[in-house]
């Protein structure tokens, strides 16, 4: 009897903690699901008053800020990710296949911009920008954001190069091919997956990057994430739970395309 009732409490115990962790997950995403259709929702009632479908028809009407932004958004972040993949994937196969003195602490360098706080770093970057009259350009935008982007896409890099196996290259090597002949045809499609990983790491760090665009790039550069600001911040929660649920979509699928090219192989290479 005694040995059933701890049994059915285990048993609510584990339910309860299920639920509470479903509940912190999904929680935030009902309410912007349900804030994206409400057209009237006060306190002290539970679900909206009204709903409509007004707030998405102004969010994607062609004359909106919404999709000026989203491209915006989207075509900074593929200029990040090119500027970042330029920079790591040299510095990957570096770190991964010659023996440079002080290896790890070139790992530990690409960790700093995220050891300290991002407002501070942002501010004095924003006045060397404005010295230099970077500031409230794309080019600006694209700089902080590949800055930041670099601390996934080096390690990634590092860790996708580190996983292929050297004899492959070698052999290339041993039957004529140069060396970067044999990075070309050997190397870089064995560590495609990886980098194809880090690629998708910056791109969704980039979409979703606030405080460095809205310090370097305001008011000239406008994306998602500034008119999701601004949008929550004037009280206008319909067009911020839009304008989040369309950020969550690349977010979503770009994640599950990351768990297709990343695995545990490539992971657990990383640092080595």
């Amino acid at each position: 009897m005694r040995a059933a009732v701890v049994q059915v409490a285990t048993g609510a115990a584990r339910i309860g903690v299920i639920a509470v962790m479903a509940f912190a997950v999904f929680g935030p995403l009902a309410n912007l699901a349900l804030w994206a259709f409400a057209e009237r929702w006060y306190t002290p009632h539970a679900l909206p008053i009204s709903w409509s479908l007004r707030w998405w028809e102004i969010v994607f009407r062609p004359t909106g800020d919404a999709m000026a932004s989203l491209l915006t958004s989207v075509w900074i972040a593929l200029l990040t990710v090119i500027v970042a993949l330029l920079l790591s994937i040299p510095a990957g196969y570096a770190l991964a296949r010659l023996k440079l003195p002080f290896r790890t602490l070139i790992m530990v360098l690409f960790l700093l911009p995220q050891a300290f706080p991002s407002v501070s770093i942002y501010i004095n970057v924003a006045r060397v920008f404005y010295a230099l009259g970077l500031a409230g350009t794309i080019p600006a935008v694209v700089l902080v954001h590949a800055t930041h982007g670099l601390v996934y896409s080096v390690w990634i890099a590092t860790a996708a190069f580190a996983a292929v196996d050297r004899d492959t290259e070698l052999a290339a090597r041993d039957l004529g091919a140069s060396h970067f002949h044999a990075f070309l045809t050997i190397t870089l499609p064995q560590a495609a997956p990886g980098i194809t990983a880090s690629a998708i790491f910056v791109f969704l760090e980039s979409l979703d990057e606030f405080t460095g665009t809205f310090f370097v790039g305001v008011p000239q550069v406008t994306t998602l994430p500034l008119l999701l600001y601004n949008a929550g911040m004037g009280g206008n929660y319909q067009i911020a739970s839009i304008t989040a649920l369309i950020l969550l979509v690349p977010s979503i699928a770009f994640m599950l395309l990351v768990e297709r090219f990343l695995g545990a192989d490539v992971l657990s290479r990383i640092g080595r």
